[in-house]
């Protein structure tokens, strides 16, 4: 494989009018959205001094994605994709306004500052999976792949850069300051989403069906379907087992002094691991078999997280966090090929949704398990623990499901072969 082959494929930015604006767009926002998030733990922070409404910020936001996620995403496989995402990303904007009001005018008490973040959350539980269900829309399935690295490459960078902008704003101007160019970036992805063309509901003869039913139909569907329920029960097994993040600071104290530059190269070293994978996505994205990779991926972050767990020098547990971060990178990429390539376009909404409520809920529920073991026994222990039973529940997925195995069989927006 040449050089060129290994590097990130940005064909269907060039070669897609209609996903390149989507993308610029959904990319400048998520800069916005890292550089708010610093804005509302420094107020929230600054109003309460207390790590109980800091911890809130995270379960404002998780729980509308997990409550609504589902019911979204079946409005989005009944309705014109584009306006539904047109919808949700004004309604993130317009919160997004309503903060940055709120800190130019004058602060309203924590509790409100949550109650608006959780608001967005609710658009956001909409919006997201919108944005996902349209991509295969966009673009020939020869090149989804390369679209959804060039996805993920976009959020790495805005996990990566987004804090670090946030607080240069913050100090130059503020909270409001901050939460108005979040509102700012909004604008932008609205203008992309409104270039997009038309995407209704793809009609397939069935009878729509509205609310719980809809709901019902997308689980059923999840449920009946290996490949989709094998993809997503590994990003589930490798998140719930091995995310390390809430360990970072014990394992810093214990074994290096506790020093705050080493936490931040900690946190900072799986994004740059993130970022490295994403750029030579090539090597990965144009693989026949997105399942296999899958799996590989999965099983490399369980590794890289056991070996962290046991090492005792920082610039090697270093390394092991950006391989971590590099092979959650290909999994997720590939995980997403995976889902998009095998499912029906009629269903895309509601399956994005789910992948949303595990891609998110996933590393809360890690990190609280993980400081449940960490407690009864040691960090080193929950680490490597964790990241050895990822690897034994990503082999048992993997081994219980063949056509993880197989190329996809599936041109996106025809009907899905549920049966192994």
């Amino acid at each position: 494989m040449g050089v060129r082959n290994a590097l990130l494929d940005v064909g269907p930015l060039r070669s897609v009018p209609a996903f390149r604006r989507l993308w610029a767009g959904q990319a400048l926002s998520a800069f916005g959205s890292q550089m708010a998030l610093v804005a509302v733990m420094f107020q929230v922070w600054d109003q309460t001094h207390s790590t109980v409404w800091t911890g809130a910020v995270g379960l404002a936001q998780a729980v509308p994605l997990t409550a609504f996620g589902l019911f979204a995403g079946s409005l989005i496989d009944r309705v014109d994709r584009r306006m539904f995402f047109l919808v949700a990303t004004a309604g993130q904007g317009g919160c997004a306004l309503l903060l940055a009001a709120q800190g130019l005018l004058g602060h309203v008490p924590a509790g409100g500052v949550l109650l608006l973040l959780a608001a967005q959350s609710c658009f956001v539980a909409g919006g997201s999976p919108a944005a996902r269900a349209i991509v295969p829309r966009l673009l020939p399935q020869d090149q989804l792949a390369a679209g959804l690295a060039l996805n993920r490459v976009s959020f790495q960078g805005a996990v990566l850069l987004g804090p670090a902008l946030g607080g240069l704003l913050l100090g130059a101007f503020g909270v409001g300051g901050c939460y108005l160019v979040d509102a700012a970036t909004f604008a932008v992805a609205i203008l992309g989403g409104w270039g997009l063309p038309p995407l209704p509901r793809t009609v397939t003869g069935d009878p729509v069906r509205t609310g719980l039913g809809s709901v019902r139909e997308g689980v059923a569907f999840l449920a009946r379907t290996p490949v989709i329920r094998g993809a997503l029960l590994t990003d589930l097994a490798t998140m719930v087992l091995s995310t390390p993040v809430s360990l970072f600071p014990l394992i810093n104290e214990e074994r290096f002094g506790g020093s705050p530059r080493t936490l931040g190269l900690f946190l900072s070293a799986i994004a740059v691991g993130g970022v490295g994978a994403s750029v030579f996505a090539g090597t990965f994205t144009r693989m026949p078999r997105p399942g296999v990779v899958m799996v590989a991926g999965s099983l490399v972050w369980g590794a890289a997280v056991a070996l962290f767990g046991l090492s005792s020098d920082p610039w090697v547990a270093l390394v092991f966090l950006a391989v971590a971060g590099a092979a959650d990178t290909v999994a997720v990429v590939s995980r997403g090929t995976v889902v998009q390539t095998h499912t029906p376009d009629d269903l895309l909404g509601r399956v994005s949704a789910a992948e949303q409520i595990v891609g998110r809920a996933g590393p809360d529920l890690g990190n609280m398990l993980g400081g449940l073991a960490a407690d009864a026994t040691s960090g080193a222990t929950a680490l490597v623990g964790g990241g050895l039973l990822c690897v034994a529940a990503v082999a048992l997925v993997a081994a219980t499901t063949p056509r993880l195995r197989r190329p996809p069989e599936l041109s996106v927006g025809q009907p899905a072969a549920v049966d192994e």
